[in-house]
């Protein structure tokens, strides 16, 4: 009887491994992270222990024996890894409480997270008598460009504005509203990449006069946001019959304005011709016409020619209002006026301050190049005579206008304090940006045919100053080739 209970009591001691032995592995199911950054993945043994001496093994599928990560008998081992994730993996911890391996936490770190990492990954745990496992799914995200909002007048007073953004992932969501309510459109349009990220592209109808956004995010959060304020004026009847198409692409993210204008007449006036508006608007989108760093690279040294009128005082490249105007009216008082040298090809940038650090920014102002000759009293500052500008209304809060036909609204948080103007005459892009916060305002392009010149105008119901910047280095290396 005996000799019987000493069977039972070993085969039941042979039949189970101890407690302590048997592993079992927890993990966080659900993981998401944005593209370039570092994932986490949590998992660990539960109930805690030491993972010190057991084998710990990530991979994905059923890809076992080529793992993304795997330490075995106290050394990570490389040479069966997948080399897609040779120096970017590591243990991570699943919260700041974790004691790391020595708490039994064998969470997975990623970093520079590609949309390639998304996918299920299993974390396997062993040891001689016992093992376990469990998945955890990562989900990357793209979040891409700013939407950009193209407007193209048509008869009737209607306008057709599309929405497009691209670079990103998943496939995003896009709304239209007109500030108080959604609005119909046309089903979006999606397109793959081949980097795998995804484009969109909508459009609507709506009149000349009205005021729209496009929102465009992952899943109805962080939407980016662009909006236009579209303001029809009557045409002059001496402009012959043209008929203006104005595309402007207004974006505003984080309470701040960026965005690119497409300005396209048809037929030949003052430095106006035909072109292929396609090719036209794909140089506009160059990233690389819109980096303020690359176009600081084309400083000029801009000086102001000397004042002809009553209305304004020059010193040196400080200009402002004389205060003579009698009714403010900028253009029978005459304060704009060109700056030098004119240009005729290539890339050239200036800047110009609009008020120190401790004042306000100036609220009246006028920025930009020019065709003309010569400006007289009673000039019309339009596209058609040869003027092409960005413009601030002390009448007008929040809001900067280029001098298109009809004119087009960029809303804005706050006026800058000092404007970045780049010119590509080649390529017929005029772009401007908010230095301080190094910020692209808006681009607006064209064809130029002539030589234009830098053109400002200090208002008149501001006396601030407005200042045309020197770059230092740029006048030393003209005194040294000059002493050379």
């Amino acid at each position: 009887m005996i000799n019987l209970w000493i069977l039972v009591l070993f085969a039941s001691t042979c039949s189970a491994a101890p407690v302590s032995e048997i592993i079992t592995v927890s993990a966080r199911s659900h993981n998401s992270v944005e593209q370039g950054q570092t994932a986490t993945l949590p998992c660990w043994v539960n109930p805690s222990q030491s993972a010190e001496d057991l084998e710990v093994r990530w991979y994905r599928g059923d890809r076992f024996d080529t793992p993304v990560m795997l330490r075995k008998a106290k050394k990570f081992v490389h040479e069966t890894q997948e080399s897609s994730y040779n120096g970017r993996v590591s243990f991570g911890v699943k919260d700041a409480a974790s004691g790391g391996l020595k708490t039994g936490d064998v969470s997975l770190q990623l970093v520079n997270v590609t949309i390639g990492d998304e996918g299920v990954y299993t974390c396997y745990i062993s040891r001689e008598f016992s093992h376990d496992s469990t998945t955890a799914s990562l989900s990357v995200t793209v979040t891409g460009n700013p939407p950009l909002l193209s407007a193209v007048w048509k008869e009737d007073n209607v306008v057709n504005v599309s929405c497009e953004s691209e670079g990103w992932y998943p496939q995003p969501v896009l709304r239209w509203s007109d500030g108080t309510k959604d609005l119909n459109r046309e089903n979006p349009m999606y397109s793959r990449l081949s980097s795998g990220l995804y484009s969109v592209r909508s459009w609507l109808t709506v009149p000349t006069s009205s005021e729209v956004s496009c929102s465009v995010g992952l899943h109805d959060e962080h939407m980016q946001r662009a909006r236009m304020r579209l303001e029809h004026h009557q045409r002059d009847s001496s402009s012959g019959g043209w008929v203006a198409f104005g595309i402007l692409f207004s974006i505003v993210l984080a309470g701040l304005v960026l965005g690119a204008v497409y300005l396209k007449k048809k037929g030949t006036h003052q430095g106006i011709k035909n072109t292929n508006s396609n090719e036209e608007t794909k140089g506009l989108l160059s990233k690389e016409n819109q980096a303020l760093s690359a176009a600081r690279q084309c400083y000029v040294n801009v000086k102001l020619e000397d004042a002809k009128s009553e209305f304004i005082i020059i010193r040196g490249n400080k200009v402002r209002d004389s205060g003579k105007c009698p009714d403010g009216d900028e253009v029978t008082c005459l304060t704009a006026i060109k700056g030098t040298p004119g240009f005729s090809s290539g890339q050239h940038y200036w800047e110009v301050s609009l008020g120190h650090a401790y004042l306000e920014p100036k609220k009246s102002w006028w920025i930009g190049v020019t065709s003309a000759a010569e400006i007289t009293s009673n000039f019309s500052p339009n596209t058609s005579n040869g003027f092409w500008f960005l413009s601030s209304s002390p009448n007008i809060e929040n809001t900067l206008q280029f001098n298109t036909e009809p004119r087009i609204c960029l809303p804005i948080q706050s006026r800058p304090k000092k404007v970045g103007v780049y010119l590509d005459y080649d390529k017929g892009v005029l772009s401007f940006y908010d230095v301080e916060d190094e910020r692209l305002i808006s681009s607006l392009a064209t064809v130029f045919i002539k030589e234009v010149f830098p053109f400002f105008n200090p208002g008149t119901t501001d006396h601030a100053v407005m200042e045309i910047l020197q770059r230092t280095e740029q006048i030393n290396d003209a005194v040294t080739e000059k002493s050379t």
